[in-house]
């Protein structure tokens, strides 16, 4: 029964799942952020540990891309149409080393080893 709703279901899945996405570019584009921007490494110590891998200029741009979006949502305003155009919200960065994290979380579990950090309450 399940299968059968779900493949009923998939097309509408589809057309709210690419107008979502279209939504969702369309607030990242106004203020310069992308996708990989919004992950918080308070939240989910996995981020965190990635963006201790990263590069430090790749975190330094990031820094720079949420000071410029938390300063243009504080002045209600939005970058120019011409800095618009040259955004690119869904150019992951920080997805492809959170995988590799995720699958090494994975193996150590299989292995029956802990995290090297562990989650504290902040």
């Amino acid at each position: 029964m399940s299968k059968v709703f779900g493949a009923l279901m998939e097309p509408f899945h589809r057309v709210v799942g690419g107008w979502y996405r279209k939504q969702v570019q369309k607030e990242l584009v106004k203020y310069g952020l992308r996708y990989d921007d919004l992950l918080d490494p308070k939240m989910n110590l996995d981020v965190k540990e990635a963006l201790n891998r990263l590069p430090q200029r790749e975190v330094d741009l990031r820094n720079q891309r949420i000071k410029r979006a938390v300063d243009l949502s504080f002045k209600h305003a939005s970058l120019s149409s011409e800095m618009q155009k040259q955004q690119t919200p869904f150019n992951f960065y920080l997805k492809p080393m959170v995988e590799r994290i995720e699958a090494e979380n994975a193996e150590r579990a299989e292995l029956g080893t802990g995290k090297p950090y562990d989650r504290q309450i902040p």
